[in-house]
Order: C-alpha cells, then sequence, then structure tokens
C-alpha cells in the first residue's frame, strides 16, 4: 500500500545527495534550494496531499514524485501549485545535475 513520503524521510534523500554532488553542483543547488514544502498537482497528489518541492529557479520547480519515487522538473504560474505532472525516477542528484547543464545553456 503506497503512504506519502515524510519530511523526515526526504531530508534523508536530500542530505544523501548533497554528499554526493560536486563543488560546482552543490553551489547550484545551494542557490536554488527552498525548505521542503508540499504544493499541488491535482488529481496525482491529492492523495498525499500534494509532491515536495525542494527548488526553485524562474519559473520552474524541482519536485520529488513520491508516487514513482523520483525528483522531477516542472513548470509552474502559481506560487504553490505544479504545473505538470511527471514520473521519472531521477535521484536527486542526477535532476540537479542535469536541471544545472539545462539552465546554463538556455541562459547563454
Amino acid at each position: 500500500m503506497w503512504k506519502p513520503l515524510g519530511r523526515v524521510e526526504l531530508e534523508d534523500i536530500i542530505e544523501e545527495a548533497e554528499c554526493a554532488m560536486g563543488q560546482s553542483t552543490k553551489l547550484f543547488w545551494d542557490r536554488i534550494k527552498i525548505p521542503p514544502a508540499k504544493w499541488q498537482l491535482s488529481p496525482w497528489g491529492d492523495e498525499g496531499e500534494g509532491f515536495w518541492v525542494v527548488a526553485l529557479v524562474g519559473s520552474h520547480c524541482v519536485y520529488f514524485n513520491d508516487i514513482e519515487e523520483g525528483f522531477n522538473i516542472s513548470q509552474y504560474e502559481e506560487f504553490g501549485r505544479i504545473q505538470d505532472y511527471r514520473c521519472n525516477q531521477t535521484d536527486l542528484h542526477d535532476c540537479i545535475c542535469g536541471f544545472r547543464a539545462t539552465f546554463f545553456l538556455q541562459s547563454e
């Protein structure tokens, strides 16, 4: 039976990922991370009262889909509401590395 991920478990996942980050990725992460907060994404996130958002860059958020057990990137138009459901099973380290590469390519 599925059970939503708790804050303590999420913080453990984040701490493990931070230990695996290289210096430049960690600097990027430190600039974009936020205290984990539940954001809405209906109907998928309704049962777990939303998904944990852990980072913001511009109009994008990084969130943990605890149904699929992976980190995802989505746009958002309204603070507190994730725009797009993603079902990647990416760990935080790889998600942030990919996001960092994409972010810097788009900003050039």
